[in-house]
């Protein structure tokens, strides 16, 4: 771990910083840019695709028009999910309502509108059409990240077309979605039966809410589970990484400890910890993996605090996604208790870094771009990474909140 940690002591409370200088009023602004243009390239209009012309409504259009939302933040896929629980956060954190309507109102966009595209819907699977993961609910990535933001969202606006999605997404999760003989969750691709360290993240922040909202404890023991199978499936002692994948046929993992892989899953470790009792057998443990994960990425830092698309490999870009989870993920074990205040330089020296990929217009340098797992490390070198690419935004917004928390901001 790079830096130095010198403590500070003020008014009976103990501070730590890494000397770095601590950037608030810039985070206050930047954060604030990021969800301000998301707010205003929100049109909640479709456009249709044949003609350019714009629509309020799926009825007001012809028949054959080809619809899409005008804007990709009223679409319903996973990575909107995570950005509307980073929203709802920022909300609560700045005492802003607009951040909190804002996600209110395009989750009743959404369950307005998707039964339209549904009715268009021929088989052609559900990256074509706009929705299709609303519709189509076939593997963890459909329904868990917008399940747990609508879970967030029904408690303000309890519709009961909210808890039936929620009910269908409880049940396809427990139920239908396809395991290990062990429990472990996992995909029918690229090859039957994938476990993909992204899917902890897809899980897990989803099965905790639910537990709460309904009261029933199997949910958070699943969540546990799949954390602990997770570790055992995927976890590279030596290396202290996750690989993205394990191919259960060849019962071996894949190629890549890929950045963001590894950062959903540091996010699902700290999201269930944020849930599990302080009194559950299994607390030390888990606290123990965390750790021991946060320890192994610490490693791989570079000199401008962030980390590269492929974390053992410097030749590999520079990417801000990881950067931005990895940063959350320190910031609020340290806020929480659950590891020593002393990591919390990492995540300062990783928020310098963050901030200097965030434009004053509130856009977002180096995410790269939906990923599958790959079987060479060249699919993961050459993964683009377009501006302001909605995998990241969610991200760098929770970490910037943690950080004002680390600070002391707020609360």
């Amino acid at each position: 771990m790079r830096g130095i940690v010198f403590p500070i002591v003020g008014f009976g409370i103990i501070f730590y910083s890494s000397g770095l200088g601590q950037p608030k009023e810039e985070t206050l602004t930047k954060l604030r840019s990021i969800a301000n243009h998301v707010l205003e390239k929100s049109t909640f209009q479709f456009i249709d695709q044949n003609t350019d012309l714009r629509f309020s409504s799926p009825q007001e259009a012809p028949p054959n028009a080809q619809l899409k939302p005008e804007s990709p933040y009223q679409d319903w896929r996973y990575w909107n999910g995570v950005l509307h629980l980073a929203l709802l956060k920022l909300g609560k954190a700045l005492h802003d309502s607009q951040y909190i309507q804002f996600v209110i109102k395009t989750m009743a966009f959404s369950f307005d509108h998707a039964p339209y595209f549904e009715s268009k819907y021929k088989g052609e699977g559900k990256w074509v059409y706009p929705f299709g993961q609303f519709f189509i609910m076939e593997e963890l990535d459909d329904c868990g990240a917008m399940g747990a933001s609508l879970i967030e969202v029904y408690r303000m606006d309890p519709q009961p077309r909210y808890m039936e999605y929620i009910q269908k997404a409880a049940k396809h999760m427990l139920t239908i979605q396809a395991r290990l003989p062990d429990r472990t969750l996992v995909r029918s691709f690229p090859h039957p039966w994938t476990l993909w360290a992204d899917d902890l993240y897809m899980s897990v922040p989803f099965l905790v809410r639910m537990g709460e909202l309904v009261g029933e404890s199997v949910y958070l023991e699943d969540a546990i589970l799949q954390v602990l199978h997770f570790h055992k499936y995927l976890f590279n002692e030596n290396a202290g990484l996750m690989h993205h994948g394990w191919y259960s046929d060849l019962r071996a993992p894949t190629v890549a400890f890929w950045g963001r892989a590894n950062g959903w899953a540091l996010l699902a470790q700290v999201e269930l910890l944020d849930h599990v009792p302080k009194t559950h057998p299994k607390r030390k443990i888990l606290i123990e993996k965390l750790l021991k994960h946060i320890q192994g990425i610490a490693r791989y830092q570079s000199a401008e605090g962030l980390w590269h698309q492929l974390l053992d490999k410097e030749d590999a870009y520079l990417e801000t996604s990881c950067s931005a989870m990895f940063a959350y993920t320190i910031a609020r074990a340290v806020n929480q208790g659950y590891i020593d205040a002393r990591y919390a330089s990492v995540a300062e020296k990783a928020w310098e870094g963050i901030l200097s990929r965030i434009r004053s217009d509130g856009q977002i340098e180096g995410i790269c771009t939906g990923t599958g797992i790959g079987n060479d490390l060249v699919h993961y070198y050459h993964r683009p990474t377009p501006l302001n690419d909605i995998h990241g935004i969610g991200p760098v917004i929770l970490s910037g909140i943690e950080m004002l928390r680390l600070w002391k901001e707020i609360q």
